[in-house]
């Protein structure tokens, strides 16, 4: 699914209920035997293909894409079946739940999990273990969960965003529009000072942090078994209380503070806050919705503290009950690779995940156009880039977190307690003992 939140800021498609919270018991198990699985046979069979809201847009390419598959495999077929983007995950539910998953199909790495803890999943490292080493280390670990030496998904595309800037208001507010910041800590000093400047006509921040922020910010949001949540600990207490000294000093849009915001683009692109994440694929909607900010925008690297930069990804996965698996594995692998996603990255400012891929003139080089700075920006963080919201992560999670740290930010209760409160949910809901 290629939209802002998900491709850019959103990290693991929020708004989405995990299907291991929402009743998911599958029976049967798997019919593909587990050892390698070879395709260099006559491949026959017809294998269904789904993907998540891609058709309106992207016809042309897929339609092009099955033909050429099939051109090379007379005897195999692909059905193509492109979801909505609403109600995607309740669709998957009640497909696993009638163990009739699509042979092939478009899953983040949070829907991907819990089917492949149902062993709903091929695993790819069992099945296909000389082919991972096509791909990027740091897409092959987000389909891999807690679990080493597993992978439950090939990498498709990824993406990860720089730093947009509204340089005008910058100046406004008496601040240097080519000095923006380069760690959260500055952020901070630069809402408080912004805030002081302009009192509430604009703020520097437009949203609260999500659980990769933190993880940005230096913080351990799990421990090292990748088993307990840890996100409370002295830095993250830190985080939460800049967030409510900016609040406090008008840095931070006091909207941002209801459970149910989710617009912090949207102020951005009005105007009325002052720096935003992004990607190359809000350029041309900033150029054709937005021309104020577009004749003002400034650009940097995404805000880390740990020296990695958020990354979005974005997997093909084989059912473990496909009829056909050589013929499913094979245009898995053709739809993944490098020729065929280096196609879909020249068309939809994504990146590929394949190993050596991001070497390419195209996301090294700036050409002068409206996205290319974006694109080289962004993808020069790629290659250390790393996805910091777990797998385990859930929406039920999500809203939790923001809840306490709403209430912290506007002093009902403290940082810490906010902090201890989410922490404890998340490890309720995924399971883990006191």
């Amino acid at each position: 699914m290629l939209t802002r939140r998900d491709l850019m800021t959103g990290g693991s498609l929020t708004g989405l209920l995990l299907l291991s919270g929402c009743g998911l018991q599958p029976t049967g198990g798997p019919t593909v035997a587990s050892g390698p699985i070879g395709t260099d046979i006559e491949l026959e069979g017809a294998i269904r293909f789904q993907t998540w809201n891609l058709r309106s847009a992207y016809l042309e390419y897929f339609e092009g894409l099955i033909d050429e598959f099939v051109a090379a495999h007379p005897g195999a077929s692909v059905d193509w079946v492109d979801q909505p983007a609403d109600g995607y995950a309740d669709n998957l539910q009640v497909d696993a739940s009638n163990l009739d998953l699509p042979d092939v199909m478009n899953l983040a790495p949070d829907l991907a999990w819990p089917l492949a803890q149902a062993g709903l999943l091929l695993d790819i490292a069992d099945a296909r273990p000389e082919v991972l080493d096509g791909y990027a280390d740091g897409a092959i670990e987000d389909y891999s969960g807690p679990q080493a030496g597993t992978a439950f998904a090939y990498p498709w595309y990824l993406n990860t965003g720089p730093i947009f800037y509204n340089r005008a208001l910058f100046e406004e507010a008496g601040l240097d529009p080519d000095d923006p910041p380069t760690t959260w800590d500055e952020l901070f000093d630069l809402a408080d000072a912004m805030g002081d400047a302009v009192d509430g006509r604009f703020y520097m921040i437009g949203q609260l942090p999500a659980i990769a922020d933190f993880g940005m910010y230096g913080v351990q949001v799990l421990d090292d078994n990748q088993e307990r949540f840890t996100f409370n600990d002295e830095r993250a207490v830190r985080m939460v209380e800049r967030y409510r000294q900016a609040y406090e000093r008008k840095g931070l849009l006091p909207d941002s503070t209801v459970l149910t915001y989710t617009g912090g683009g949207e102020r951005f692109q009005s105007g009325q806050v002052a720096l935003s994440t992004g990607s190359a694929y809000d350029v041309a909607n900033f150029k054709e919705n937005a021309p104020d900010l577009y004749a003002n925008l400034g650009i940097t690297e995404t805000l880390t503290d740990t020296g990695h930069a958020n990354m979005f990804s974005q997997g093909i996965a084989v059912s473990s009950r496909t009829e056909h698996p050589e013929v499913a594995i094979a245009f898995a692998e053709f739809l993944t690779s490098q020729e065929k996603q280096m196609e879909f990255a020249h068309i939809v400012d994504v990146f590929p995940s394949t190993e050596g891929a991001l070497e390419d003139p195209y996301f090294t080089e700036d050409d002068g156009s409206d996205t290319s700075e974006v694109r080289v920006v962004a993808a020069g963080q790629l290659d250390s880039a790393r996805n910091y919201t777990p797998v385990v992560w859930t929406e039920e999670m999500r809203v939790e977190l923001q809840r306490q740290v709403g209430d912290a930010v506007v002093g009902r209760i403290t940082a810490q307690e906010a902090l201890d409160a989410s922490v404890a949910q998340a490890n309720r809901l995924a399971g883990v003992s006191e």
